[in-house]
């Protein structure tokens, strides 16, 4: 065991008890885990917040820690310290709270890491790579009583927030199905052959939890996202957003009685092992939840033609909802994406209101805003989609996975196992974690 993991975990009994009183003028010093991709988001939203201060920046690449510090100093802000290990960071005193951006299969491991040392934490969606894992993440969460977030930023988007108020007091009537849409086109990956590992990078450490295997590029920063060792395909990635609003619409169900899931992954020939098409469905009794991902899109579907002249379909029509959601209620139906959020009733479907964006509106800001409204007051009920809310949206996402790579509707029962499915049961988890590394 090395020093920096046994001072992580001989501290992290006690460092979880302690909760601090915050001042109203005290900054929270944040560490940011995970540099690439949406971490780069996080560095260049903390500092303009007020009341945070970015402290540390962990990621097992040398290079990004490099240019993150870099950036920090070059908009005007003090340099951070760097860490390698995340334990490290986690042991830190000087670090009141972590925001993880980490790949998926690092989320809940690098929650329950923080949360025992004693650091409140927002994390990216989704919530848990796995079902065993949203169930061990929330055990953790009741225990040591940290305030946690997830990066579900719609759910602090005013506009959006407007619109699912009306949608649950009625405004389209009773919902009796809430669609989610992820068609976003996504290009080949291509192949790559295994590599040695890059100068500065601790593979061993991005691997954690997963099996471990030589470098390969496409393992690595985003394509990592379409493997299943480490990420869930494109209804983990963008369409748990889309999943977690058509939840919303329902008033935020538990788990369903049943889930199916068909699709495939057609076209590219590539290293790719999640579907690029998938099609699922909820039963919640009297209510449905669909779902579709599509990765080919061709630019055509759910747009108008460019090239039509004189009527073309406003920048809000619902029939360029592409990656939103759409709403059936019993005497209406609304369409929700980035653009805004319509409602119509009758049987011209007359838009009769309308919830726009507010210009240059930057919605992560304001929801990790409301996270450190959360870490101030000590009230999980503070926040916008506290971490036992956002594992019911990302659990969806994994039984549609479970039902599609089993290739069967699967019947959900108490204690998250599945009546006559041992197999589908099996994948709740993974079929074993790596040393060091287990959820």
């Amino acid at each position: 065991m090395s020093s920096t993991t046994r001072r992580f975990f001989l501290g992290a009994a006690t460092a979880a008890a302690a909760s601090r009183v915050w001042g109203a003028n005290d900054k929270i010093n944040i560490g940011i885990v995970g540099l690439g991709g949406r971490g780069g988001n996080h560095l260049s939203t903390y500092p303009h917040i007020d009341g945070a201060r970015v402290a540390g920046l962990c990621d097992v690449n040398q290079t990004a820690r490099e240019v993150a510090n870099g950036k920090l100093v070059k908009d005007g802000f003090d340099k951070a310290k760097e860490f390698e290990d995340m334990r490290a960071l986690f042991a830190d005193p000087g670090i009141d709270a972590v925001s993880i951006a980490t790949p998926n299969h690092w989320h809940v491991l690098a929650t329950i890491w923080a949360m025992k040392a004693g650091k409140d934490v927002y994390c990216e969606k989704p919530a848990c790579y796995n079902i065993h894992e949203g169930e061990r993440v929330l055990q953790v969460a009741r225990e040591t009583k940290k305030i946690v977030q997830v990066g579900s930023q719609h759910r602090s988007t005013p506009f959006k927030m407007r619109a699912m108020e009306a949608i649950q007091q009625g405004v389209i009537g009773k919902v009796y199905s809430s669609k989610g849409l992820c068609y976003k086109r996504r290009v080949s990956i291509g192949h790559k052959a295994d590599s040695p590992t890059p100068a500065g990078v601790n593979w061993d450490m991005f691997l954690g939890p997963a099996p471990r295997r030589p470098f390969n590029e496409l393992r690595f920063k985003y394509n990592w996202h379409w493997f299943w060792d480490t990420g869930n395909g494109d209804i983990g990635n963008q369409g748990v957003h889309e999943m977690g609003i058509a939840r919303w619409a329902l008033g935020d169900p538990a788990w369903p009685k049943t889930a199916v899931s068909t699709g495939g992954k057609y076209g590219p020939e590539d290293d790719q092992e999640t579907p690029n098409t998938q099609w699922c469905r909820f039963d919640y009794g009297d209510r449905e939840l669909v779902f579709e991902v599509r990765g080919l899109l061709t630019g055509g579907e759910g747009a108008p033609p460019p090239a039509r002249r004189g009527a073309p379909a406003p920048k809000t029509s619902p029939l360029t909802v592409m990656v939103g959601d759409i709403v059936y209620g019993s005497e209406g139906w609304a369409s929700q994406s980035d653009q805004g959020v319509q409602f119509y009733k009758g049987e011209g479907s007359e838009m009769f209101r309308e919830e726009k964006p507010t210009p240059g509106e930057n919605t992560t800001k304001l929801h990790m805003e409301n996270f450190l409204t959360g870490v101030r007051s000590r009230n999980m009920k503070d926040l916008h989609d506290p971490i036992d809310n956002a594992v019911l949206s990302a659990g969806l996402c994994h039984l549609a996975n479970i039902s599609y790579r089993v290739g069967r509707k699967l019947t959900i029962e108490p204690g998250l196992k599945f009546a006559g499915d041992p197999a589908a049961t099996k994948m709740i988890t993974r079929p074993a974690y790596s040393k060091g590394y287990e959820v």
